[in-house]
């Protein structure tokens, strides 16, 4: 179900990121049109989701796993109201994780930057950008697809785009379903960043 503040969100900044922006996309025709499913995408700026959701907009909510961190007042609000839920970020949450697999499970679509933390973020980094498997786990225990993006433009936004989000295909899991899950997850996160570089060098 899409929430009020999602649509008005949307409402409110689809269009001018579609125009000031240069906006534009690829692979729609990947993303399932029915059912859960997990959204894996590289992560470059903390604006990423709305390049990633934008093509999925009016027809589909996309649930953020945000971190905790960020969860305060106002914004707190603002992130319940859109959708979003909180992640305690190398802590391996597993509240975080079964929410994101009951949503999924129920039809929505989540989206999880599985490398954890962007990429570039000023001199002073805790946390290093790398793979981490709790996309794939969450796809594996709720048996659902888990679909590759890959966004460009957002770690340079004073040049006013363009934006630009490709999406391919779902991850081969049905052979990985008779392992155990933390070996199924490895393996999968691995075909996961495989296809989220290729994807960004088609950008």
């Amino acid at each position: 179900m899409k929430s009020r503040a999602y649509r008005l969100i949307g409402l409110l900044t689809v269009s001018p990121l579609r125009r000031l922006f240069r906006f534009r996309s690829k692979g729609e025709e990947n993303l399932p049109a029915n059912g859960g499913y997990v959204l894996s995408a590289n992560h470059m700026s903390n604006l990423d989701p709305w390049p990633l959701a934008i093509p999925l907009y009016p027809d589909r909510q996309v649930r953020f796993m945000a971190k905790a961190e960020i969860y305060k007042p106002p914004l707190k609000w603002v992130l319940d109201e859109a959708g979003a839920f909180p992640v305690h970020r190398g802590l391996g949450d597993e509240a975080a994780l079964n929410r994101a697999i009951e949503l999924v499970r129920s039809g929505e679509v989540v989206a999880i930057f599985p490398e954890g933390t962007r990429r570039n973020k000023g001199r002073k980094k805790k946390r290093r950008a790398r793979p981490r498997t709790g996309a794939a786990r969450v796809a594996l225990t709720a048996d659902v697809p888990l679909v590759p993006a890959a966004i460009g433009g957002t770690e340079s936004l004073m040049k006013l785009g363009p934006l630009s989000v490709a999406y391919g295909e779902p991850i081969e899991l049905d052979d990985l379903k008779d392992l155990e899950i933390r070996d199924a997850a490895k393996i999968a996160t691995d075909r996961l960043m495989d296809a989220i570089y290729s994807l960004e060098r088609t950008l």
